[in-house]
């Protein structure tokens, strides 16, 4: 089911999904993440210069494709199915997100201009949002002598160590501003995390009176704004995952056999299918119906985006869950890639909010009294690097 992909997008997402299933099957995955490397050089070359996907977002003008968040909705629903690692989502989605919601500003178009090249890696250091814990950022903005000093610390920070320039959000005065800071900045100090994701990377950023380049004016709407095109991201990845998982269940009810038949014979295994199938399907078409809502209806992004991501960060996670159940055993190796999916997936569910913090933004949004929240606790996503990732 496309859920109404015009001819192109579709072409896009066909050609996008090509590219990744040659270029960066499960083996390439998991050299990637057993060596560290955070992403495939070429790969990320190849996304940039040959299918410009760094410049989805970026305008026409400034060297970008000048697509709208419905095309890059279903390039991040491929990544999702395929758990490409690197820093894409926080580069071509987060980073131009924010300089192009930061008003015309010379430096945010040479910024833009060099995301679409491929020739600059950047992320958003966001004041509150990106984990939903309170105090996650206490980076704090002063002007000196004409000159912008940021002093705090931001506890996680998506791709923090692999980007060049940082977008930290901070306090300036009565109101937030964004500062670029380079990577080779004077008194900034990354520290690596580890993330439950082995796919995804996380920093701790501190800032230790670092010169920073302000960009635009206040950057308050601008934060919510960008938070919200996070958030329809993620739902787009969890729903490509999702699909993926699918595939994965079914494929292997077919295949393993158990009293001398195939075990998706048997009506528990295919209430277990039934069940993903659902949920994949739904949260692909959340997910597309928040990133219209992005393209076509600036207003309505924040209640959209709210709707998607509370009802695929809790129904993701479950059907991830289910497909280990599909598998049996094996699903519990660290051999399986249904592991990977599963942290994929979590890892999601806690990234901008999970399920219960979007319901009581919903009820807000629609004036509904909301009493107190019912749900997980929200968990921290990442913690403090260890030596060696925690196979399970």
């Amino acid at each position: 089911m496309d859920h109404e992909l015009a001819p192109e997008v579709s072409e896009l997402r066909r050609t996008v999904r090509a590219f990744l299933e040659r270029k960066a099957p499960e083996s390439a995955v998991r050299r990637v993440v057993d060596e560290g490397l955070g992403r495939d050089a070429e790969v990320w070359d190849q996304l940039a210069r040959q299918l410009g996907l760094h410049g989805l977002l970026v305008p026409e003008e400034l060297g970008g494709q000048g697509t709208s968040f419905v095309e890059m909705g279903v390039v991040l629903e491929e990544m999702g199915r395929s758990l490409l690692p690197g820093p894409f989502f926080s580069n071509a989605v987060l980073a131009v997100g924010a300089l192009t919601a930061s008003g015309a500003d010379g430096l945010a178009a040479e910024l833009l201009t060099a995301i679409a090249e491929g020739t600059t890696i950047a992320t958003v250091a966001f004041s509150e949002g990106l984990t939903g814990r309170p105090g996650e950022s206490t980076a704090t903005a002063r002007l000196a002598e004409g000159t912008w000093r940021l002093n705090g610390q931001v506890e996680a920070v998506l791709d923090g160590r692999a980007a060049d320039v940082l977008l930290v959000v901070a306090p300036a005065g009565g109101e937030l501003g964004l500062f670029a800071v380079t990577a080779d900045s004077s008194g900034l100090e990354r520290t690596p995390l580890a993330g439950l994701d082995l796919t995804r990377e996380f920093a701790r950023v501190r800032l230790t009176d670092v010169e920073a380049r302000r960009i635009g004016g206040d950057f308050t709407s601008g934060q919510r704004h960008v938070l919200a095109l996070g958030t329809v991201g993620i739902a787009a990845e969890l729903a490509g995952a999702t699909q993926k998982i699918l595939e994965m269940a079914v494929d292997y009810a077919k295949l393993r056999e158990q009293f001398g038949k195939p075990i998706g014979s048997f009506q528990a295994v295919k209430h277990l299918c039934a069940d993903i199938f659902v949920t994949a399907e739904s949260a692909l078409a959340v997910a597309r119906y928040a990133a219209r809502v992005a393209a076509e209806d600036p207003e309505g992004l924040v209640e959209a985006a709210a709707l998607a991501k509370a009802y695929s960060s809790e129904a993701c996670t479950l059907a991830a869950e289910r497909n280990i159940q599909v598998h049996g055993g094996i699903g519990f190796t660290w051999e399986h890639p249904a592991h990977l999916y599963l942290r994929r997936i979590k890892s999601g569910e806690l990234l901008f909010g999970d399920s219960a913090h979007h319901r009581e933004e919903l009820a807000g949004l629609l004036g509904l009294t909301a009493g107190s929240a019912v749900g997980p606790v929200a968990r921290p996503a990442v913690r403090a690097a260890s030596a060696e990732p925690v196979r399970v």
